[in-house]
């Protein structure tokens, strides 16, 4: 028996985390045909989707849809339910925000790796409100009035979907608080393979990230700055650039947004890796710990089960200038106690073999019990 595959996706217009995601999907179910929302990848680009022809929604003719995508994110919900699936057997999205509302029908299978709970609709929604200037005035009422409506559009899509798989245990939890669903937790891969260990380590610290908010790289900054001692280095750009800059002190650093090489050499030599963000994974902290160099992180969300405390890194518990300062004393008075190939060989447990395995696995195990087919893995 010949089964038809389905792979949903949000949007393609570059290679990013969830694409990464998506790339090795298409590579354990290279047969499939790819959905999305809109399709606008550079030809440099279209390798990662296997240069497939990938089926599209309205919103991919619409006017300065290619640069203004995001500004449609009102219609994507009925975006998404106008994607015709009802051909293939087994339908998988790979989701954070609509791509889960696919509509399927009770003969299908709908198997969703979730990377999150659509976050400025659930547990950022005040956050996000505030950021985007949208907490009061009539522009935050239609902001509300559009979030409600999110919330009960995404609850209603839950049903659609058979099997949850989440990109962490801190995922696999936020599911089931807001759609009291369990899910199985597949870790996403990562490249270790271009972060090769490197047990000689210099004397300065590392910090990359895009500079947004909540990857609170300004107080990464603020904290070294109170420690003239200490050299930082910090590689990324973006919209708190300048933030980020008032922050910064005479050791510290900013080197701007760096092609791969640049940032693996440093990550590679640093003495370890400074991590403040409250995220669902986080990629960066496991190719760190790929190079042999220990994390020093926030001690919430998917890092926790990235990384080993006292083995592998350690961690601060709030994100505060006083508390980042005495990890990175206490990282100092433990520095001699982190292996660098201890710390690599802890990574190679996310890499994208790993993941390709664990998600066939689950896929195919869920494919035999609902047609009674047996589906080798190969």
């Amino acid at each position: 028996m010949s089964l038809k595959i389905a792979v949903v996706h949000e949007w393609l217009v570059d290679h990013s985390g969830s694409e990464k995601v998506l790339e090795q999907i298409l590579q354990v179910f290279p047969e499939a045909d790819l959905f999305s929302v809109v399709e606008f990848l550079p030809e440099d680009l279209k390798y990662f989707i296997q240069h497939k022809s990938v089926h599209t929604t309205f919103i991919q003719k619409l006017p300065f849809a290619k640069k203004k995508y995001r500004n449609y994110l009102p219609l994507m919900p009925l975006a998404i339910e106008q994607l015709d699936v009802s051909a293939y057997d087994v339908v998988i999205s790979n989701s954070h925000a609509v791509a889960k509302g696919v509509i399927t029908s009770s003969n299908q299978l709908h198997i969703c790796y979730c990377h999150s709970p659509i976050r400025y609709a659930w547990d950022l929604y005040h956050q996000y409100l505030t950021e985007s200037g949208l907490h009061k005035g009539f522009k935050g009422v239609i902001a509300k009035m559009f979030l409600h409506y999110i919330r009960l559009w995404d609850l209603g899509t839950i049903n659609r979907i058979d099997y949850f798989l989440a990109n962490s245990g801190y995922i696999a939890q936020r599911i089931k608080n807001i759609y009291n669903r369990n899910a199985t937790v597949v870790y996403p891969p990562v490249n270790i393979t271009d972060f090769e260990l490197f047990p000689q380590k210099e004397d300065f610290f590392l910090t990359a990230s895009r500079f947004v908010p909540y990857k609170k790289v300004d107080l990464i900054v603020e904290s070294f700055s109170k420690m003239p001692d200490k050299k930082l280095i910090v590689i990324g750009d973006g919209p708190d650039l300048e933030k980020v800059r008032a922050n910064a002190g005479d050791n510290v650093e900013l080197l701007g947004f760096q092609p791969l090489d640049v940032l693996k050499h440093y990550m590679q030599r640093a003495k370890a890796f400074i991590f403040a963000a409250d995220e669902d994974f986080g990629i960066m902290p496991v190719e760190a710990q790929a190079c042999g160099t220990p994390v020093i992180a926030y001690g919430k969300g998917g890092v926790l089960e990235t990384v080993i405390e006292g083995k592998t890194g350690l961690f601060f518990e709030e994100q505060s200038s006083q508390k980042i300062i005495q990890a990175v004393r206490h990282f100092e008075e433990l520095a001699g106690g982190f292996e660098p190939a201890v710390i690599r060989k802890h990574a190679e447990s996310f890499s994208a073999s790993r993941f390709r395995s664990d998600f066939e696995g689950f896929v195919k195990e869920k494919i035999d019990q609902k047609f009674q087919i047996h589906v080798p893995t190969e």
